[in-house]
């Protein structure tokens, strides 16, 4: 009931990902930005066809607009590559699949909502889907004005805080869908410098992170 956090990321963060030359299917998918309103849930998600999540929990604990920038361009990532549609469809078959976007099974299409928004084991990322959409969105935030390592700022700002080890609530979420956060830390790295891009932390300020923005335009207003 906040639309004024809400059209500010989509106008000044999510829209300017999407504009990069390297999301091919932005005038195909329908991308839209939903907010859900839980502090304790420290996560985001998107579903297939474009529709991207992001929890109140995750955007008071980032502390930049650079960061939030990085997990919305991973979760494009995911829905750009598929990784979502290709699970269910191993899962549940081609021809529900088929039933589904015709209006065919109205049961299922409850028992698939249902799980996308409790357990959200459909959701659940592998190694690997995790590697390529971070590899993805460095590649979205290269065409934009945030700093393009920023996928990385929430795993370390969590390492730091000791929240991978102690888990909780919000985290067990994220960590059940998004796997593997440390080890993604050195992963960024090193495409940093492949790429000849200065290794920045989250800590950093200054050109491409936006952290007075960030507490101005979107965690005062949730307070």
């Amino acid at each position: 009931n906040n639309p004024t956090v809400k059209n500010y990321i989509n106008q000044k963060i999510f829209q300017p990902i999407l504009q990069s030359p390297d999301v091919l299917h932005k005038n195909i998918f329908k991308y839209n930005l939903e907010i859900i309103k839980n502090d304790t849930i420290l996560n985001a998600f998107a579903v297939p066809g474009g529709p991207v999540y992001v929890y109140t929990g995750l955007l008071k604990y980032l502390d930049s607009e650079a960061a939030l920038a990085g997990v919305l361009g991973h979760e494009i990532a995911h829905a750009e590559r598929r990784h979502a549609t290709n699970r269910m469809t191993k899962q549940m078959g081609i021809q529900i699949l088929s039933q589904l976007v015709l209006g065919q099974n109205p049961s299922q299409t409850a028992m698939i909502v249902s799980n996308l928004f409790t357990g959200m084991t459909l959701l659940a990322n592998s190694r690997a889907d995790e590697d390529e959409s971070d590899q993805v969105s460095m590649k979205y935030l290269q065409a934009t004005k945030f700093y393009p390592g920023a996928v990385k700022f929430f795993f370390e700002k969590m390492r730091d805080d000791g929240k991978v080890e102690k888990g909780g609530q919000g985290i067990a979420v994220f960590l059940s869908t998004h796997p593997d956060p440390i080890a993604r830390i050195a992963s960024a790295d090193q495409r940093l410098k492949a790429a000849g891009i200065e290794v920045k932390t989250y800590k950093a300020a200054g050109a491409g992170i936006f952290k007075d923005e960030y507490k101005k335009n979107i965690l005062s207003q949730l307070r």
